[in-house]
């Protein structure tokens, strides 16, 4: 079994005041899960919290190791979707990101922007949805009309909201079991440490989690967030995001662990 580290850490508001994560993970014998709700502004509609948890609970239970994770998320999604009376644009969304391994695979599957890095012989592999990431910076998304169009749609972003296809849509990578020597998973509050902030890079964030735990990342990015409390440096919509981190170590076990540059 690999060893399996996880720190994670409310952020703060819009407003600026503290409030429960919206982060959630999830761990089975041999799958990780982590989510990240969106933050919600819309009156009436629930927050991301709220649909991250019940998205959470519903993987935990259509978890099969038999079944293709694609298929696993797009039953949970319907699942709280017919639950909960979810309307497609009109509900809270949530990322996801998950990593499956037995005794000669790994499989990861990402939907919006929490990555997965797989760390193999050639270096880190990110597995990184930046479809979101894209509209952004072409100014696509500054109206709320603009965000609820683009959601789950052909010429927009993919999430996990009301549409189980989103699933189908999601980022699908693969790797032999034994050239991972580890894989992280990580909400964006946690990568941002990697891009933009330039605190680690992947190999470092490896590096500081096997040396010092997975919670010293965290800490590491909250500090670079402290230096920059007024968001000029790194303008951001909250001073403090929600941070999960999650490192697999498939190589705990041997007697020698690759150093990565």
């Amino acid at each position: 079994m690999p060893r399996i580290d996880i720190a994670e850490r409310p952020g703060v508001g819009v407003d600026g005041l503290p409030r429960p994560t919206e982060d959630r993970v999830v761990v089975a014998d041999d799958t990780v899960v982590v989510l990240d709700g969106a933050t919600e502004m819309r009156p009436g509609v629930p927050s991301g919290g709220w649909y991250s948890r019940l998205l959470a609970r519903a993987l935990e239970d259509h978890l099969d190791p038999h079944e293709d994770l694609a298929a696993v998320l797009a039953k949970s999604i319907a699942q709280v979707a017919e639950e909960q009376n979810l309307t497609p644009r009109h509900s809270p969304s949530s990322t996801v990101s998950m990593l499956r391994w037995t005794s000669d695979r790994v499989e990861a599957l990402v939907l919006a922007d929490s990555p997965v890095v797989a760390f193999t012989a050639a270096g880190p592999d990110v597995v990184y949805d930046d479809r979101l990431e894209r509209l952004r910076k072409a100014g696509a998304l500054r109206t709320r009309a603009a965000v609820d169009r683009l959601r789950n749609s052909e010429d927009g972003f993919w999430v996990a909201e009301a549409v189980p296809e989103a699933a189908s849509r999601a980022l699908r990578r693969h790797w032999p079991r034994a050239e991972v020597e580890a894989a992280v998973l990580a909400t964006d509050g946690v990568a941002v440490g990697v891009d933009p902030y330039g605190v680690f890079d992947w190999p470092g964030l490896l590096r500081l989690s096997r040396d010092e735990g997975a919670q010293a990342a965290l800490d590491a990015v909250r500090r670079a967030e402290i230096e920059d409390s007024e968001c000029h440096r790194w303008p951001r919509s909250k001073r403090h995001d929600d941070q999960a981190l999650v490192v697999i170590d498939f190589a705990a076990d041997q007697v020698t662990i690759r150093d990565y540059p």
